[in-house]
C-alpha cells in the first residue's frame, strides 16, 4: 500500500511539475522575415497550391507523413473504466511520448466529448486530413468493434484499435516463447481467456488465425457458449470459432487441464487452486491492470512455469508499447492503408524471434530494446 501511495505522489507531482507530457517544437528555426516569409506568407501559397493539385504531397511537405492521431472518448481507460475524455488525456499524452521517443513518430492526442459511435466516426473522418494514422484508443466494446471496421473501410490511411489487435500481437509472440520453456506446440495448447472486451475478443481471434484450436472463453457470466441465452451480437461470433467441445459453467470448470491462461478482466480473481487443476507446466499471463488476477508469486508457488503481466514491475511485461510504435512505423513508411492480419501475425512472430532463447524471466523483449521497433516495422509492408 505504501508503495502505490508513493506511486500515486510521484506520477501526480511528475504531470504538475511539466503540465502535461507533451509541448511543440518547430522543426524550423524563425530568425527572421527571410524564414517567415518561407514558412508562412507568400512562400507557404506555393506549398499549399501544390497540394491543392495533387492532395498526396501533403504527405511530403506538410508533418501528415509522419503523424498519427490518438484518439480515445474515454469510455474504457486501462482498468479504470468509463472515466471520460479529460481524464483520458494523460493517458493518450502518455502513448504519444511512446510513439515519439521510440518511433520518432509525431503523435497528437485527441479526446472526444461523446461516446456516439456515429459521431466519433464522423469527427474522425473530417480531422483524418491532418494524419498519416489513426490509433485509437480506450474505447469500450462492442463500439470499439464498429468504430474500427467503419474507418478502415471508409479511410484511405492505418487505423488501428491498439487495445484490440497492440494486445493481441504481444500476447502471440509472448506465448509463442513460452511454449518454447514448457517445451510445448503453442498450436495444441488448451488456453482460457478471462474476459470477453476488446481486447479478449482480439485475442481469442488472433490466437485462431494463428493456429490455435482449443480456447474458452469467459466473461463475468461464465464460459460464452450457445447454452447461454444473454450472448450479444460479438459474444455469438465469438461462440460460433470458440468453445470446441462444448462445456459450460465458470472459470474453475473452464481451466480444468487447460495449458494456458490468459486474464484480460479484473484483479484478484484467479486463485492458487485452479492453477493446481491445469495441465503440466501451466503458463499464466496475467494481464488485467493495474493490479493482476493473480499475483506472480502466487502463480508460481501454485505451480506455474511462465508467468507474465501487463506491469513493468515484474518480468515478462506484456506491453502494447512493444507493437504500436513499429506498426505505424512501417504503415508510414511503405505507404500502407490497412494493417492486414498477415501484417499483424508476421509482427508477432518478428517480435518473438527478438527472445533467441526463452526461459520463465524472458519471453519478450523490453520495451526499451531498439531492435523492436525496427523488427516490426520491417515486416509491415
Amino acid at each position: 500500500m505504501k508503495k502505490k501511495e508513493n506511486l500515486r505522489k510521484k506520477a501526480i507531482l511528475l504531470h504538475k511539475k511539466y503540465q502535461g507530457k507533451l509541448k511543440t517544437i518547430s522543426k524550423i528555426a524563425l530568425k527572421g522575415l527571410k524564414e517567415l516569409s518561407l514558412i508562412y506568407t507568400p512562400g507557404v501559397g506555393e506549398v499549399s497550391s501544390l497540394i491543392a493539385k495533387n492532395k498526396k504531397k501533403a504527405k511530403e511537405l506538410t508533418f501528415k507523413g509522419n503523424s498519427v492521431a490518438v484518439i480515445s472518448d474515454g469510455s474504457a481507460v486501462l482498468g479504470l473504466g468509463n472515466i471520460g475524455p479529460e481524464a483520458a488525456l494523460p493517458v493518450m499524452e502518455g502513448k504519444c511520448v511512446i510513439f515519439k521517443e521510440f518511433a520518432d513518430i509525431d503523435a497528437i492526442p485527441l479526446v472526444l466529448s461523446t461516446q456516439n459511435s456515429e459521431e466519433i466516426i464522423k469527427i474522425i473522418k473530417a480531422i483524418a486530413p491532418t494524419f498519416g494514422g489513426i490509433n485509437l484508443e480506450d474505447i469500450s466494446a462492442p463500439r470499439c468493434f464498429e468504430i474500427e471496421n467503419r474507418l478502415k473501410k471508409e479511410l484511405d490511411i492505418p487505423v488501428m484499435h491498439d487495445d484490440q489487435h497492440g494486445t493481441a500481437i504481444v500476447v502471440l509472440a509472448s506465448l509463442i516463447n513460452a511454449a518454447k520453456v514448457v517445451k510445448k506446440n503453442f498450436i495444441k495448447f488448451k488456453i482460457v481467456i478471462n474476459g470477453a472486451g476488446a481486447a479478449g475478443s482480439a485475442v481469442a481471434k488472433f490466437l485462431i488465425k494463428a493456429g490455435v484450436k482449443d480456447i474458452i472463453v469467459v466473461d463475468s457470466k461464465g464460459i460464452i457458449s450457445f447454452n447461454r441465452k444473454d450472448l450479444s451480437k460479438y459474444k455469438k461470433e465469438l461462440a460460433h470459432l470458440t468453445n470446441p467441445n462444448k462445456f459450460s459453467g465458470g472459470l474453475k470448470d473452464a481451466i480444468k487441464e487447460a495449458d494456458v491462461f490468459i486474464g484480460l478482466s479484473k484483479k484478484n480473481i484467479l486463485f492458487q487452486k485452479d492453477i493446481k487443476t491445469m495441465a503440466k507446466s501451466p503458463i499464466i499471463f496475467a494481464l488485467a491492470n493495474p493490479n493482476p488476477e493473480i499475483m506472480p508469486d502466487l502463480a508460481i508457488k501454485a505451480g506455474a512455469v511462465v508467468v507474465a503481466t501487463g506491469r513493468s514491475d515484474f518480468p515478462n511485461q506484456i506491453n502494447n508499447a512493444l507493437v504500436f510504435p513499429g506498426i505505424f512505423k512501417g504503415a508510414l513508411n511503405n505507404g500502407i492503408s490497412c494493417i492486414t492480419d498477415k501484417i499483424k501475425l508476421q509482427s508477432a512472430y518478428a517480435l518473438a524471434r527478438l527472445v533467441k532463447k526463452p526461459n520463465p524471466k524472458k519471453i519478450i523483449p523490453s520495451i526499451f530494446d531498439k531492435r523492436v521497433v525496427k523488427a516490426i516495422a520491417k515486416v509491415v509492408k
